[in-house]
């Protein structure tokens, strides 16, 4: 524990970013109810999915039960096989990943680059350097911060490479005007309760190909043939999204706006009030991209980091003053019962992925990042008065 001055703790927990609900999502669910359409068909599905079709513009948007589900049948939709050899971002949640494993991929992890945090094209340059035959790339928009689309792209074309985006954080995010999940070839966005808009779960694919969409919604369903019996021809899952969790979904559209203004007043509450602070917050390119600020993070400066040891499963630090470090600062959020986070640990720190590649231009960004930063408490339903209380722990730990 910190041996600098603490705050009062909060009474009621603060949460990085929890469910924050309206009216609209239990009138939709209501309904689901009264109509007794309660499984994976009914109004609520129809709607959702064209609600998000139409924000992000793509032609189909299809509801499924997790975006862990949406990147399984992304993957597969896009031709990743046994063997197949996929460049994947390395600093991300290994929802990312894990589906390329699903299939017998062979994930290729690329390094971050700072100015987004995302995949570095300077490092995906390298990667095809040693790999000219790899097809496919799976890119994230890293805390609904949107990548360098348009370098990363450009070499992908070079390439002829299939771009799979997980836009599972970012959903309501831009890049010069476009939203995120429609900037690849196949898009996907998440609705875990964590997420900017909701479902309790879910996800959704994202796609303007037709027979792409009508594959996933085969391949949701059990792959279930056009018979009048159960008859498949080929493997399926039961990923299709249930018509209450869409009803929560539903309910929740209208509000994403709002609930952007909110993470974006939260974000810059933090970066005006850790001014002065050797920190710097998670940046973004401000010319080009517009995020959803989904969570509000920080680093602390290289020379203002106090001795910070971790293992597999366990974190300390040696006190020093006037420095700090990610674990001193997540245990003062936490002893005025907040919730703090370390960054995403990078994919190939993790022991499932030790034996998997991984290519870096800079000797490993995303690792210093995992070391140097953290997430900050992010809710929307936190006050600024709150907020003030939870910046001034973050101070203290600079004392």
């Amino acid at each position: 524990m910190s041996l600098r001055a603490t705050i009062k703790p909060f009474e009621k927990k603060i949460f990085l970013s929890s469910p924050t609900m309206h009216d609209k999502e239990q009138q939709y669910i209501q309904e689901a109810f009264d109509t007794n359409w309660l499984s994976t068909v009914g109004k609520n599905i129809d709607e959702a999915e064209k609600l998000v079709a139409e924000k992000t513009g793509r032609r189909y948007a299809v509801a499924l039960t997790t975006g862990t589900a949406a990147l399984h049948l992304a993957a597969r939709l896009s031709g990743v096989t046994e063997g197949t050899k996929v460049f994947c971002s390395d600093m991300t949640f290994i929802a990312t990943v894990n589906p390329i494993v699903y299939l017998g991929g062979v994930p290729i992890l690329i390094d971050a680059e700072p100015t987004t945090w995302n995949m570095d094209p300077a490092a995906l340059e390298e990667a095809f350097e040693r790999y000219p035959d790899v097809k496919h790339v799976m890119l994230v928009n890293l805390f609904g911060t949107p990548c360098r689309f348009d370098e990363l792209r450009a070499i992908c074309d070079r390439h002829g490479a299939v771009i799979i985006e997980d836009a599972a954080e970012s959903f309501g995010a831009s890049y010069k005007g476009r939203s995120t999940g429609t900037l690849g070839d196949i898009g996907v966005v998440s609705f875990n309760g964590n997420k900017i808009i909701t479902g309790t779960s879910g996800g959704m694919l994202l796609t303007d190909d037709e027979e792409m969409a009508r594959k996933a919604r085969k391949y949701s369903t059990q792959s279930r043939d056009n018979a009048p019996w159960y008859q498949h021809s080929e493997p399926g899952y039961n990923y299709r999204m249930s018509n209450l969790i869409a009803g929560v979904i539903r309910g929740q559209m209208e509000y994403l706006e709002e609930h952007i203004a909110r993470k974006k007043a939260i974000y810059e509450r933090y970066q005006e009030g850790l001014k002065g602070l050797p920190i710097q917050m998670n940046p973004y390119d401000t010319a080009n991209s517009e995020p959803n600020f989904w969570l509000s993070c920080m680093t602390v400066d290289p020379e203002a980091m106090c001795e910070q040891r971790r293992t597999d499963s366990e974190a300390s630090y040696v006190y020093e003053t006037g420095k700090s470090c990610p674990t001193e600062i997540l245990e003062a959020l936490l002893s005025i019962n907040t919730e703090g986070r370390p960054l995403w640990k990078p994919m190939h720190m993790q022991p499932l992925f030790a034996n998997c590649d991984f290519v870096t231009v800079s000797g490993g960004t995303g690792e210093d990042l995992f070391n140097r930063g953290l997430c900050l408490p992010s809710d929307i339903k936190m006050t600024e008065e709150q907020q003030e209380r939870i910046i001034q722990a973050i101070r203290r730990c600079f004392d």
